[in-house]
């Protein structure tokens, strides 16, 4: 094979309000802005060491149409209460904690949705 997957690189996720969006990724997830093209209706936000594009529903989508299914920010510590007492200040609603397989292997996640219905899902570290 000529080349590797390291990690996630980004995700684009197409939204009908791209301020709100926007606050629910910084104030909720804790993303960071890093790149704003108001032309093409796109801000990209730092997710870790990936990123989270999002982009106006209404501008033309490269590759196919639709949305997606889910994607997976893995995040440290995984404090299921503090996590959940976080989310819910928000008024985001989390899903049960169910030990999923991932990049890094069989670990805790939940899953919540984003302001546009997307899901997110919060995964954290490997079982021992």
């Amino acid at each position: 094979m000529e080349f590797s997957i390291k990690h996630l690189d980004h995700v684009v996720v197409r939204v009908s309000d791209l301020d709100r969006a926007v606050r629910f990724y910084s104030e909720v997830l804790g993303c960071t802005e890093e790149r704003r093209s108001e032309s093409s209706g796109l801000v990209q936000l730092r997710a870790g060491r990936s990123l989270v594009d999002l982009m106006r529903a209404d501008r033309h989508l490269e590759n196919g149409v639709g949305n997606m299914d889910h994607f997976a920010l893995r995040i440290e510590p995984f404090d299921e209460p503090s996590l959940r007492s976080h989310l819910e200040r928000y008024g985001v609603k989390v899903g049960p904690v169910v030990f999923r397989s991932g990049a890094d292997g069989r670990g805790p996640s939940v899953y919540i949705q984003d302001p546009e219905g997307n899901t997110v899902e919060l995964k954290g570290p490997p079982e021992s």
